[in-house]
């Protein structure tokens, strides 16, 4: 049966059962594991540990209002996470498959190339989903950061993270096609998401920065990402902290849709079954 006879229906069943493979798959990767899904689970024990004794951060005036440096890194890790999962660990998985051959098996068989791109998507969302759910419990069962407790503030978050998880994804498969090589595809993708964590609000308070690597990191959707997240996790009166004075999060929005654009644009320009070489 070739990839076009196939229904709706066949398609979404079959993406739904490459999504169940992918999240095997990755889970049967160590280095994966650790460097994506645990990473940001592992930097926050870090951070939260070693500044455990320190004064809180963002108090008011008066004193009051001020939170943990646990609380005030989680948004942040939050972020990082999302990004993770999708830029960093799509764009190197793909460029892999590209690369020993596994697309170029899965273009000739009959799998809809939908249901190679559901499965994809899918497993990136289970897998942000668990690592949330891990982060948050190490945070709030270990070291007792409040999570927000309004339905305001968990539907912010609701709409930050699945648009930034559809952005992640789809800027991941876009980026996947940069590495030459599968060998090559670390040494691509790791710096340029690293670097654009640390300049953009993950690690650091973003308005510490100078001003034009601000501007330059404003540019990018890992600073609005982040900025996205401390809205939901951190009190309103931090707000004032941000730049701008607010959490600006229509500008928010609007970005993240930018930026996925750009991933949709980047993988119909970009993705191949085969190698350059191939």
């Amino acid at each position: 049966m070739s990839a076009g006879a196939f229904t709706p229906g066949r398609r979404l069943r079959l993406g739904a059962a490459r999504v169940r493979w992918e999240v095997r798959q990755y889970f049967r990767e160590r280095d994966t594991v650790f460097f994506t899904f645990l990473f940001p689970t592992v930097i926050f024990l870090v951070f939260a540990a070693a500044f455990s004794a320190s004064d809180p951060v963002g108090a008011r005036p008066d004193g009051t209002g001020g939170i943990t440096v646990a609380a005030y890194y989680l948004p942040g890790l939050v972020a990082a996470g999302v990004v993770l999962s999708g830029v960093q660990n799509l764009g190197i998985a793909i460029a892999q498959e590209r690369s020993d051959g596994t697309l170029k098996r899965l273009g000739g068989s009959p799998l809809p190339v939908v249901s190679y791109f559901i499965g994809k998507a899918g497993s990136v969302l289970v897998t942000a989903v668990v690592q949330l759910l891990l982060l948050l419990a190490v945070a709030h069962l270990l070291f007792d950061v409040a999570l927000p407790d309004d339905a305001t503030h968990w539907l912010r978050f609701a709409w930050v993270f699945l648009l930034s998880i559809l952005m992640a994804t789809v800027l991941g498969i876009g980026i996947s096609g940069i590495p030459r090589t599968g060998r090559s595809a670390s040494a691509v993708i790791v710096p340029i998401l690293l670097v654009l964590q640390f300049v953009s609000g993950v690690y650091f308070t973003f308005t510490d920065l100078p001003t034009w690597l601000q501007d330059v990191a404003s540019v990018f959707p890992v600073k609005w990402v982040a900025q996205g997240m401390r809205s939901a996790f951190l009190p309103e009166h931090f707000a004032a902290a941000e730049r701008g004075g607010s959490w600006d999060l229509g500008t928010t929005a609007v970005v993240l849709v930018a930026w996925t654009v750009v991933g949709l644009v980047a993988a119909r320009l970009t993705f191949r079954w085969v190698r350059r070489d191939g």
